[in-house]
Parts: structure tokens; sequence; C-alpha cells
């Protein structure tokens, strides 16, 4: 499989509570690890058995040497991971609060020089690969220019839209899987609906306006589950979190893998929502997403809490 996307250092602070507009929070502790969506996207598939290829960019510093050797480590191949010599390498900002909850703010660097060149210089990798995995923390005409270039070569493209921003109909018909939370759902909707809808309504305007399918993840509540023969909610595994910074990235990861394996897309779902479970209970992205190992004996010891589907159309 295939990831175009990015690729950051996160410096995380642990407080008590996100701090409110001009306030300082004391921390309890400090983490400094590789994280951006592409790459802990990548990282989260490689750990789960896939071979998997990362398309991005680096700055020429010394937080970029540490991501490509973090990347080797994992076994992602960073044979198309350009080394920009003028932009720094992404860097992300997080503050986690005593529940596990989090607040990013993100200077995208070289990430935002990712081009459509790049892409192009991969171009045998991404026509060839079982699924194509894609976010929106890069340039939006690189993300369109690599979701067709995979669409018209059939092979199925999972497209996270975070950070959320509206997309138009045109993308959203090279997009096999289209995979919002709750937030970015809503965001995506606004110009199909009536800003009002259900995320199940939601869910059914992005497939009218040419999505395939539709995953709308609900942290704590599993995900949404809509296609063209039914709509359907997947519940999670019942943990204690401890850090949701990398619960999306995992979730999306475990996605591409079951879907590259050839399981269907709700076995997919219910693969992946196990994944994003066991990662909210550790902390930091890539630090936090679990072996293939670690996951199969996490579902193990759930057991009955693993999660089932409640089809309700």
């Amino acid at each position: 499989m295939v990831v175009v996307g990015s690729s950051n250092t996160d410096l995380v602070v642990n407080a008590s509570r996100i701090p409110r507009a001009g306030e300082t929070v004391l921390g309890s502790g400090f983490l400094m690890a590789q994280g951006g969506k592409g790459a802990n996207q990548a990282v989260a598939a490689a750990r789960l058995g896939a071979h998997v290829t990362l398309v991005g960019r680096v700055g020429k510093d010394a937080f970029g040497k540490e991501a490509i050797r973090k990347l080797k480590r994992a076994r992602v191949n960073t044979d198309f991971m350009v080394v920009d010599k003028t932009a720094a390498t992404g860097v992300a900002l997080i503050v986690v609060d005593h529940t596990g909850e989090n607040a990013i703010a993100v200077a995208p660097g070289a990430n935002h020089q990712l081009s459509v060149a790049d892409v192009d210089a991969a171009g045998e990798q991404i026509q060839n690969a079982d699924v194509l995995l894609l976010q929106l923390e890069t340039r939006l005409d690189t993300v369109r220019h690599a979701a067709t270039l995979a669409s018209e070569s059939g092979v199925p493209v999972i497209l996270n839209p975070a950070p959320a921003q509206p997309l138009d109909a045109d993308l959203l018909k090279t997009v096999s899987v289209l995979t919002p939370n709750q937030g970015e759902a809503e965001v995506l909707g606004r110009p199909f609906g009536s800003g009002n809808d259900s995320l199940r309504t939601v869910g059914k305007q992005l497939r009218n306006a040419g999505a395939r399918n539709v995953v709308i993840t609900l942290g704590g509540q599993g995900a949404l589950l809509v296609t063209d023969a039914l709509t359907e909610q997947v519940a999670a595994p019942k943990v204690e979190p401890v850090d949701t910074t990398g619960a999306g990235d995992a979730f999306n990861g475990a996605l591409a893998v079951a879907t590259a394996g050839g399981q269907t897309l709700a076995q997919a779902v219910r693969f992946a929502s196990l994944a994003g479970a066991l990662t909210v209970t550790r902390r930091g992205a890539q630090p936090a997403l679990p072996t293939r190992a670690e996951l199969e004996a996490f579902r193990d010891r759930v057991g009955g809490q693993a999660p089932t589907g409640t089809a309700t159309t």
C-alpha cells in the first residue's frame, strides 16, 4: 500500500486541562515523538504487517533526519520521502488533558511543499498499490492528483479528511472510503445539506456527492458505516483513555490494511476500531501504535467487548 501525506515532530505536554486563551497551565510531563497524519498512518499499517511506501517531505534538519530514521525502523519504505532544502520539518504542538483529550496546533513546514511532481515520482507504486491512503495535511492539489492517479488505475482510495475543509464532488468521486470524524463530517456535509442534519443523513449526503462509502469515526462510541446497502454503527471496545492523539491514524492505518487484505468494509471497520481503542491507552502518536501481535492479544482480551455492528437501515 501507499500513503501520501505529512510527517511532523510532535511536542506533547500533559496537563490537568487544556489552557483557555491567554492562560498558562503547568504540565506534568513532556514527550517528543514522530507524528504527522501521513507518517502515523504509514507506521500504523506497517506495524500491522503491511508493505508500506510513504510519499512525503521533511526538512533538512534534525527533526527530519530523525523522522526518516524512525520510519525506516518501522519498515516503511522512504524512497519517496523528499528532504526539502528550504522548509523545516513540520511540527505539532499538543496539549493532552487528564481525560486523554487533546488540543493541537500544527506548523506544516515542508509538508506544504509536497507537490504533484513528488506524487508523479511515485506514480508506479501508486498505480500498482493494493490501496492508497490520503489525508489533508498537505496541499489539496497534491491530494487530488494522487487520488485521481489511483482511482483511474482501479486502486481503492481511502481519504481521511483531516484537518476538515470543504471538498468538491470531483474529488469525492475518486474516493472509495471517506473517513471523517464527527466534526469533520459536519464541515464536509454543509455544502450538500441543511447544516442541521443527523450524522446518518450527512453520511448519505456525502455518498450522494460522490464518495462510494463513508465511515464516520465517533471516538469511544465506535464508527458509523454508510454504504449503498446499509447504515451500520460499529461499537468500540470500552477502554480507559490515556491519550487520544493517534487514535484516528491508528484507525485509518488499520482500515487500509484490512481493505488491502480483502476484508469487507464492515470487517475492516471492526478491525480498525480495535486498533483505535488500543492506541488511546498509551501516550504519543507513533509510540502508541500497536503491532499485529499486540492487536490480536487485545482482541482476545476484550472478548465480548470486541466491536459488533447494528444495522440501522
